[in-house]
């Protein structure tokens, strides 16, 4: 017997969010989140998403055990912003069972029929300013710091249930060949001088001591740059600010970069150790030994994702993305990376597909958003 129950209180959220230690035990690519952090983000009196998006989450039971996790998602920025009536799921699990499975993605849909809403879209968890995407090619090694992962019959599932691809989302692999290739060194050497001198661009790192003023310029670089890009949502203040804070401690001041044009800002550049190579030892846990694991793990990272490189409209066609290359590899190097991933890329976005792929990056993991008509 198959039932789904709504997730009520603190002892069914921690259901919830150790369900997946069920599923992917063995697996050798899983890699187990902080407990502490999925918690934060679905606390409504600690993420503030929750002050314009409404989340359920409900759990599957077979036979009297936790067989499967879905959250139902309302979020009134996206809505507003697009101008449509879209919910979503996201944190879907499930075990191998298409009952199962379509249970939870029904009860979903009817979630978010009831709100008024006439598509569904996901997976997103919570956010696509979040982890999203499910995983349909590159199941063989491990994601990368805030990238998810999931077995491959989740793809037959979904689809099966009457899902449509909505959009991919690729993950570029740059092997360490490529970044210590003086040929493409050279080429992008000589490039970006020319870039910083025909277009008066200057580039600079974060000053983690003014941090809050940082995060400002942030914001207001990324919702101008971003605007025009497919499920774009605009990120609030208080989500800047909370991302900051959950970020401070993984973050490589290294490798986050400004350009200005002229003196006013132009461009930002987000690349972040993969903390994953620590959070694979940790499962889950920050205690008794955690802080510890990440204070000496944090030094033998050797792998890079870069998670956020972005122009605003009126700077994007003077190719300070090459710059920002350019700068990411020199400090990657200097720091020990020895490559990097960039992710993730929309698959319509072909002036950062073309620049990714010069750069000697092929596309290694595949990442699909689906959607579904409710109407």
């Amino acid at each position: 017997m198959i039932r789904i129950r709504k997730v009520e209180n603190e002892k069914e959220r921690m259901e919830f969010i150790k369900f997946p230690w069920e599923i992917y035990k063995g697996n050798p690519y899983w890699v187990p989140p902080l407990i502490f952090d999925v918690r934060k983000n679905l606390d409504p009196n600690k993420n503030p998403f929750f002050k314009h998006a409404e989340v359920q989450l409900f759990l599957a039971e077979k036979d009297g055990k936790i067989a499967g996790r879905i959250a139902a998602i309302k979020n009134d920025n996206h809505n507003d912003f697009h101008k449509d009536k879209a919910g979503f799921f996201g944190f879907y699990e499930t075990i191998d069972d298409e009952d199962v499975s379509d249970l939870l993605l029904d009860t979903a849909c009817e979630w978010v029929k009831e709100k008024g809403l006439n598509e569904i879209l996901g997976p997103v968890n919570p956010s696509t300013n979040d982890e999203c995407g499910l995983l349909v090619d590159g199941f063989d090694s491990s994601p990368v710091f805030l990238m998810p992962y999931n077995l491959k019959h989740y793809q037959t599932k979904i689809e099966n249930f009457g899902f449509e691809k909505a959009n991919d989302l690729y993950a570029y692999y740059i092997p360490s060949k490529v970044i210590n290739d003086p040929k493409i060194m050279t080429r992008l050497e000589r490039m970006s001088e020319l870039i910083k001198k025909r277009s008066d661009v200057t580039t600079y790192n974060i000053n983690m001591k003014d941090l809050n003023n940082e995060v400002r310029k942030i914001e207001e670089i990324y919702n101008s740059a971003w605007e025009s890009n497919w499920g774009f949502v605009p990120i609030t203040t208080a989500e800047f600010d909370y991302m900051a804070d959950s970020l401070k401690m993984v973050v490589d001041p290294d490798l986050v970069m400004f350009a200005e044009v002229a003196g006013k800002p132009a461009g930002f550049t987000l690349s972040l150790p993969d903390f994953n190579q620590v959070l694979k030892k940790m499962n889950g846990r920050l205690l008794p030994f955690g802080f510890l694991k990440i204070l000496t793990g944090k030094k033998k990272i050797d792998f890079l994702r870069v998670i956020i490189m972005g122009v605003k409209p009126e700077y994007q066609k003077k190719a300070i993305d090459s710059v920002f290359y350019l700068e990411t590899i020199k400090m990657g190097n200097k720091n020990g990376y020895t490559g990097a991933e960039i992710s993730w890329v929309l698959e319509d976005n072909m002036p950062m597909r073309m620049t990714a792929e010069k750069l000697g990056a092929h596309i290694y993991k595949t990442y699909r958003i689906y959607k579904k008509n409710l109407i």
